[in-house]
């Protein structure tokens, strides 16, 4: 029985997990190609908000980022062992640790305030 209740916490605990993760999905996809050289920094700013780090370089360049998915700490568990008399739960053998970076998309935009080019970068 405490194992059947054991299997069945952990089916509910996984399920809220994923479902979770899907709400991490942000906004419809932006083609990026198509705003090289017509798209401004200004409409960036009016879009997204002010940048979370930016850069003007001496020649007026702009290297400007937006934080578009801060990383996270998860784990998963791997090797259980059969309760017994003493132990009431399954005892766990291992316990990964994963953590993921902060995602960022960064924009360049020329001294003609144009965007010259579109990355996503991780940190």
């Amino acid at each position: 029985m405490g194992t059947l209740l054991f299997r069945l916490w952990l089916g509910i605990f996984l399920a809220s997990g994923a479902v979770a993760m899907t709400g991490c999905v942000t906004g419809p996809t932006i083609d990026w190609e198509s705003r090289v050289g017509e798209y401004t920094y200004d409409e960036a700013v009016k879009e997204f908000g002010p940048p979370d780090k930016k850069a003007v370089l001496s020649d007026g360049t702009i290297v400007a980022e937006w934080l578009v998915m801060k990383g996270h700490y998860h784990g998963h568990v791997t090797g259980f062992s059969g309760t017994t008399y003493f132990h009431r739960f399954p005892r766990i053998h291992n316990y990964h640790a994963v953590s993921t970076p902060d995602r960022y998309l960064r924009l360049t935009f020329g001294p003609d305030n144009k965007l010259q080019s579109h990355k996503r970068v991780s940190q």
